[in-house]
């Protein structure tokens, strides 16, 4: 199959479960997760790493979503959140995306969180968990 982009090479067999192969051969399927290279990979971890605030990461999960197809989602855990571990991230599984890529996106999240707490905050009170009480 011929793409118009630059393509993700594939994974040593047996080191990754991402489908690569099974992906190309899907007719009509989304390959955008494809155009993810490692080199890609790395600006965008970076990125996230490099988070400002809690606008920024929004726009870099709804960039994330539009742009590879890969649907993430931090939320504040269903414990007590008293470190960055308690912030629950949440990856989809889709077929093209890499194991390694799978881990290493919620990393860079959570680093950029613990680089920058009050992004952390500001997304506990989104959540209502540092608001007000409602009478």
């Amino acid at each position: 199959m011929q793409l118009d982009f630059p393509v993700r090479i594939e994974c040593p067999p047996g080191a990754c479960v991402c489908q690569r192969e099974a992906l190309l051969q899907q007719p009509g399927a989304d390959l955008r997760i494809l155009m993810l290279t490692r080199e890609e990979e790395k600006k965008l971890l970076l990125r996230l790493e490099r988070i400002a605030s809690l606008d920024d990461l929004q726009h870099m999960l709804q960039r994330m979503q539009q742009q590879l197809g890969v649907c993430v989602q931090v939320t504040p855990g269903n414990n007590e959140v008293r470190t960055m571990r308690g912030i629950q991230i949440d990856m989809q599984d889709m077929p093209g995306l890499c194991r390694k890529t799978r881990q290493s996106i919620p990393a860079a999240i959570r680093k950029g969180l613990e680089n920058r707490p009050e992004i952390a905050w500001a997304l506990l009170d989104a959540h209502d968990l540092f608001g007000m009480p409602s009478h």
